[in-house]
């Protein structure tokens, strides 16, 4: 692959829970401070109420869960009920990256995949060039102990 890495990643962890009681964890994003090292709130916003296309949360952030904390809006891009839920981040005029989850019913339980992706941009390719493999590292962390966390309270 060289210095050319995907723009992205994603974390599989099968849960021992229905794809219906995965959903209503993942898509409530006033729930993530329980489960990311990194993003220990968030909030709907502009009269969003729920998880639905076009609907706007922010996320507080602490980049690495050390810092710099920020918050960063959101909008939710896909929303298939125990199927799909995504959303990107960055502002109206500009998306930086988009994260989600993907959910398949296995063996009883649910395979449920956490992804992110950059947008192709030729700023984020060059950053992505750079520190791409020591962000994907981090990222990959952070997904697996969300998940592992999820499937500690989901399997209760």
């Amino acid at each position: 692959m060289g210095i050319f890495r995907p723009l992205g990643g994603e974390v599989t962890v099968w849960i021992d829970a229905p794809p219906s009681e995965v959903w209503a964890l993942v898509s409530d994003v006033t729930r993530i401070g329980e489960f990311s090292p990194e993003t220990f709130e968030a909030r709907w916003t502009r009269g969003s109420t729920g998880p639905e296309v076009g609907a706007t949360f922010k996320g507080h952030v602490k980049r690495n869960g050390v810092g710099p904390t920020y918050w960063t809006g959101c909008t939710v891009t896909r929303c298939e009920p125990e199927q799909v839920f995504e959303f990107s981040v960055g502002t109206d005029a500009m998306t930086v990256n988009n994260w989600g989850y993907r959910l398949l019913p296995r063996d009883g339980g649910t395979d449920v995949t956490e992804y992110y992706r950059l947008e192709p941009s030729l700023l984020l390719r060059g950053y992505w060039m750079v520190l791409g493999a020591l962000r994907g590292r981090t990222n990959e962390r952070g997904m697996r102990t969300t998940l592992e966390r999820m499937k500690a309270v989901l399997e209760k």
